[in-house]
């Protein structure tokens, strides 16, 4: 009989993800209520190892920043709960601060199908990985972040190995010790948010752990990109009427204005909701909005500090 390859079974069995949470081994004796309180006490354990990796986080938060500006892309690499979250937050990105809906992007191992269904095996290639980004023509202004509880993902090494190799700067988030990680990268982000309440499953902790970092890392960058007035979005798209009319609660809100006066400057400014605020705030009209937006680099504080100087 053929000797079967033992390294992959060494390799996980050492992974923290993979190994039994002691404070959950009676939860196959648990009630409902006692069952959701000790996945909430783990989950409680989540934000307070994000909050020790905060300066590697700052430093993504720069080089994705710094992509956008060269007119890069964000671009998320990762497979099963991973590869997801990535999708979801390039998703959410567009209708959150107005961004073209390709600068921020997520490849999952198998493809479209495997957002909804898993697709066994997709992820267990590095090759799989290098020919997804070269399906989206890379270049070197892109920056790519890996994404893998594991840290070991053969999908997603292969792509942050291309990355590399055509001059990308890349980020990996992992829920990992960085000791056990074996590959180079920019800015690594690990989390070891130790073993999950069900051993292995890494949809929970590990999951909320990269949800965490991927919300600061696009968030962080559309912040330093004048996407925000104080702590409101106001680079939106009105693509929906929800968002149509949280524009016009917007400009009430800072402009001081009533509903239908919030409503003319939105339709004079073309459906702009930082155009529409600036002339408001500033008054301003829609050209001399514009002109002020452009100088000030899209931030409507600097825009209004200029007017006042």
């Amino acid at each position: 009989m053929e000797k079967k390859d033992d390294s992959l079974f060494s390799q996980l069995k050492k992974l923290d993800t993979e190994q039994r949470n002691p404070s959950t081994r009676k939860i196959d004796l648990a009630d409902s209520r006692e069952i959701a309180g000790l996945i909430n006490a783990e989950d409680q354990k989540v934000a307070g190892e994000v909050e020790k990796k905060l300066d590697e986080i700052a430093e993504a938060i720069d080089l994705v920043k710094e992509a956008f500006d060269a007119g890069g892309r964000l671009i998320y690499v990762g497979a099963g709960t991973s590869g997801r979250l990535g999708i979801l937050d390039a998703a959410e990105c567009p209708p959150t601060f107005g961004s073209d809906p390709g600068q921020v992007m997520g490849l999952i191992a198998g493809g479209k199908e495997a957002v909804f269904e898993a697709q066994e095996g997709a992820e267990d290639y590095e090759e799989n990985g290098r020919e997804a980004l070269k399906e989206v023509d890379l270049t070197a202004a892109d920056i790519v972040c890996g994404l893998a509880a594991s840290g070991r993902t053969p999908y997603v090494h292969g792509a942050l190995k291309l990355a590399r190799e055509q001059g990308c700067h890349t980020i990996f988030v992992t829920t990992v010790p960085g000791s056990q990680i074996t590959i180079d990268v920019d800015v690594l982000i690990d989390i070891p948010v130790g073993p999950e309440v069900i051993m292995g499953s890494t949809r929970m902790k590990s999951a909320t752990a990269q949800k965490m970092v991927l919300n600061m890392l696009t968030t962080g960058a559309n912040i330093r990109r004048g996407k925000v007035y104080e702590n409101v979005m106001v680079d939106l798209q009105l693509s929906n009427q929800k968002l149509e009319e949280r524009s016009k609660r917007i400009i009430m809100m800072f402009a001081d204005v009533n509903y239908k006066k919030a409503e003319q400057y939105l339709e004079t400014s073309g459906g702009h909701v930082k155009t529409a605020l600036l002339m408001a705030l500033g008054d301003l009209d829609k050209v001399e909005a514009e002109q002020k937006l452009k100088e000030s680099n899209g931030f409507i504080r600097r825009a209004l500090q200029e007017l006042e100087s």
